[in-house]
């Protein structure tokens, strides 16, 4: 087997998401998933943490599927080899709850929809409004529902048979997209996925798969999501010893930081996980192109610091001894006013006050007295 042979294998099998119905197969942040032929399978979500303690770093992550797969496979790729476990689902959870919003109330004077007089009366109401010479399986482990595979390339038939085993049919294309990790010696895990009950369809939130590798830096593999033809997007937690941010944008606009903060003894699965690592740091970023995307994500520690919080406001119309306020303004106003008017025609309905009339002396006469 050729080495152009080689790469178009492990390049098919790390591929990006391919169209629905003519190659199924769904590319996620840090891997593919690719089904059985002639069946079909979507991510409807991905979630990711990274844990980076300077030394070693940690991928769990969850993936929700759709479609009438039956089986599939998830692939990623990782600098140094790896060891794999089952993750803990409430893990997700917690971070869920440690991200959440704090809701603040925030007062408006004038009155809105759903305020009176403009409140709706519908009593239904309505609905509230992301240089190796092949391919080697150094590893194969039972997880639950999931068989691991963690593979090297060194034997150019291993893959092959370990593909041709599972009936996967491999689209003839994406020759370049691996060359990166090939140069670099990275390896795999390919993990195959089965449903618990036989003949059932891949539905709904697996459970997660839990990555520990050594890195000389903390990297969120990316790269491959280049060959994906609709736009993308990450989500991804990071849990460091502080906040940490990207080196680049990686060909997409700046990512977002959603959450910045030290935990507070969280316990669980998050506090275990988080154990030397408390600072927590969510990151999301879109890739509208991604045929943009230049490469994987390389974190590093930020300037500082800085704890971010989303805040929902809860809007709210100002009351005065529950009377809205600018019906009490308004209205006092108006009152005031009227007031005034009335006063002013009262006063004017009276007309202006007259003068007395001047006091008349008694009449002297011209002549003197007669005889």
């Amino acid at each position: 087997m050729t080495r152009a042979r080689i790469l178009s294998l492990l390049l098919t099998l790390l591929g990006i998401q391919l169209t629905w119905f003519i190659a199924p197969a769904y590319a996620c942040g840090c891997g593919a998933m690719i089904p059985d032929a002639a069946e079909r399978i979507s991510v409807a979500d991905e979630q990711s943490v990274l844990r980076w303690d300077g030394r070693q770093e940690q991928i769990v992550m969850r993936l929700t599927v759709g479609g009438d797969a039956r089986h599939a496979a998830w692939i990623m790729p990782v600098p140094h080899r790896a060891t794999v476990r089952l993750g803990d689902p409430a893990l997700f959870d917690q971070l869920a709850r440690a991200i959440q919003p704090v809701h603040r109330t925030r007062y408006h004077f004038w009155p809105r929809n759903g305020d009176w007089p403009f409140d709706d009366h519908d009593s239904a109401g309505a609905a509230a409004p992301p240089d190796a010479a092949g391919v080697g399986v150094v590893g194969q482990q039972r997880l639950g529902p999931f068989d691991v595979a963690r593979l090297t390339a060194t034997d150019p038939g291993a893959l092959s048979d370990w593909l041709k085993s599972h009936d996967f049919a491999l689209p003839d294309r994406l020759r370049t997209a691996l060359q990166p990790y090939v140069d670099r010696h990275w390896e795999y895990v390919a993990v195959r996925l089965a449903p618990d009950t036989g003949g059932t369809p891949l539905h709904g939130a697996l459970d997660p798969i839990h990555l520990t590798f050594a890195a000389d830096a903390p990297v969120y593999p990316m790269r491959l999501s280049r060959l994906a033809t609709t736009p993308q997007s990450l989500g991804l937690y990071v849990l460091a010893a502080h906040r940490m941010e990207t080196r680049t944008a990686i060909g997409g606009p700046a990512p977002r930081t959603v959450y910045a903060g030290r935990l507070d003894a969280p316990g669980g699965a998050l506090g275990e996980l988080a154990a030397g690592t408390p600072y927590l740091t969510t990151l999301a970023q879109g890739f509208p192109d991604p045929s943009r995307i230049s490469g994987d994500h390389e974190l590093r520690r930020a300037a500082a610091d800085t704890p971010v919080q989303q805040v929902t406001y809860d809007d709210e119309l100002r009351r005065i001894a529950g009377i809205p306020a600018w019906v009490v303004t308004v209205g006092g106003g108006l009152l005031g006013l009227v007031a005034l008017v009335c006063l002013l025609v009262v006063r004017r309905s009276r007309g202006p006050a007259l003068p007395p009339p001047p006091a008349q002396s008694p009449a002297i006469s011209p002549t003197g007295p007669q005889d």
